[in-house]
């Protein structure tokens, strides 16, 4: 039997395997958390993100459930304001990640969208397991919200953005308002979203030696999340019975993602909700691939019709 590793698309292959032979096993295989997450951020800062000249980062502070939330706003000097509003959610399985790690990836975004993004951080497991980061973040978002024209977006054209564990969270902030008839989002963009605590689909038995994001490190990410709890739908969104009312979505997904058939599920059941959505499954791709192998030129094909889906959304 063909490993997943071997399916891998040739050119997004060549950084993980460097960073497998560096770290066997991959990010989850450090078993202590804390270590974990100081390996990811040494990795992250051995190369500095060059400032872009066109885009000014400002840092404000967001009141939450628990007290004091980071966000980080990004936004275009060449654009006329209010320009249009992404909120986004970073990603590191509920229990890693920060917005330090994110600077390249949202001054990029937010120089080709021409959009204000504001990056908004959240508490993480174990130490602060379920429901703290989906309350972080509608808490967050509602602040941006709030004060969207000091920040310069557009109040009426603000959506919601995020990748792995953000993209599980911007699903779930966007069920959040629209339970609780808060902010109106005019799209959303989970990107290969965690969603489903179940861990029962053929994808997620099938990926264990990719070295990302395998079933191994999913399975202690949603206990550590959980935290001996039962997941409703805010904390897993494949739970959610009804979808009926959601903004637009734009989903794509790595073949070779863990991810992959609970979020071809979703999308599937956003249509069938009536809800907009596009969908793309990209060949040869394991989890945040683009993000991992940013040469490849599977990530550029990936990078450019993902902006040009969310842009659709922007406009309509």
């Amino acid at each position: 039997m063909v490993s997943t590793r071997e399916r891998v698309d040739s050119e997004s292959r060549i950084p993980l395997e460097g960073l497998l032979q560096v770290m066997p096993g991959g990010f989850n295989a450090i078993p202590d958390i804390v270590q974990r997450r100081a390996v990811l951020s040494q990795m992250l800062s051995a190369t500095p993100v060059p400032e872009n000249p066109n885009i000014e980062i400002s840092n404000h502070i967001a009141k939450g459930p628990a007290g004091d939330i980071a966000v980080r706003v990004y936004s275009p000097k060449n654009v006329s304001k209010p320009a249009p509003g992404l909120i986004y959610i970073h990603g590191g399985g509920m229990i890693m990640g920060g917005l330090d790690g994110e600077d390249g990836t949202c001054q990029m975004m937010a120089d080709r969208l021409g959009a204000v993004i504001a990056s908004v951080d959240y508490r993480k497991a174990p130490e602060d397991p379920y429901p703290a980061a989906p309350e972080d973040c509608y808490a967050a978002s509602s602040w941006v919200f709030e004060n969207a024209a000091e920040l310069g977006m557009h109040p009426e054209n603000i959506g919601i953005y995020g990748h792995s564990a953000g993209g599980g969270l911007a699903i779930a902030v966007a069920l959040m308002a629209k339970d609780r008839s808060g902010p109106k989002f005019s799209f959303m963009a989970p990107i290969y979203p965690m969603i489903d605590d179940r861990n029962v689909t053929e994808s997620s038995k099938l990926v264990t030696d990719v070295g990302i994001w395998d079933r191994a490190g999913s399975l202690e990410a949603w206990g550590w999340y959980l935290g001996g709890k039962e997941a409703d739908h805010y904390a897993a969104p494949a739970r959610a019975k009804d979808l009926t009312g959601l903004p637009p979505a734009y989903i794509d997904v790595g073949e070779l993602d863990m991810f992959r058939d609970e979020d071809i599920e979703f999308a599937k059941r956003l249509a069938e909700a009536n809800v907009q959505v596009e969908f793309h499954l990209w060949p040869g791709a394991y989890h945040a691939s683009e993000i991992f192998a940013p040469e490849a030129t599977l990530s550029a094909t990936i990078w450019n019709t993902r902006l040009a889906g969310v842009k659709r959304l922007m406009g309509s």
